[in-house]
């Protein structure tokens, strides 16, 4: 009998914690409540429509006032939160895992100099990575502005650079 007084008690303290876990992230619980949100949703509706170049309410001179400024934090960053700010951060993962992909390749096949750098030529890196991507000057590239990689040039050209060496400029992966 104690013992399903004790799993009674520990149920009803479980039920109670996941009310008070639900009620916490509900914001309305009265008409009131209601009221204040929907009145938030509709000021911040509005404000949208003022910044909105086709909308029948834009006022030009107000998204003047409100727009950021050269050097203003947050300038030519899209806006918290927001899907294109979550498909950018998608884009830069997909990028550093390429060039973790390339930088891997070229330690595998590379020859390591005796400074203890590894480098390969951008011929036969392209013959070997082409078959994985059709990006590799992209990636190079980006590997590069990174400081990853290095290399001589603006651009490397199939045929023209084959001869480039590429310097591996990080550590190996342990």
């Amino acid at each position: 009998m104690c013992d399903s007084e004790e799993v009674k008690k520990k149920r009803s303290s479980e039920a109670e914690e996941r009310r008070k876990a639900v009620l916490s992230k509900i914001k309305i619980l009265t008409i009131s409540d209601l009221r204040k949100e929907w009145q938030l949703r509709s000021e911040k509706h509005v404000e949208k429509q003022r910044l909105n170049p086709f909308s029948d309410d834009f006022d030009f001179q107000h998204s003047m006032d409100v727009r950021l400024h050269k050097g203003d934090s947050g300038y030519g960053r899209p806006e918290k939160g927001s899907r294109t700010e979550q498909r950018g951060k998608r884009a830069h993962q997909h990028i550093q895992k390429e060039i973790d992909e390339m930088c891997l390749i070229i330690r595998d096949m590379g020859v390591k100099g005796r400074d203890g750098q590894i480098r390969v030529r951008f011929g036969r890196l392209f013959d070997r990575y082409v078959q994985i991507s059709d990006k590799v000057v992209g990636i190079l590239l980006r590997a590069r502005k990174h400081g990853r990689l290095d290399f001589e040039g603006e651009m490397l050209w199939q045929g023209v650079h084959d001869d480039v060496i590429i310097t591996l400029l990080d550590r190996p992966l342990t």
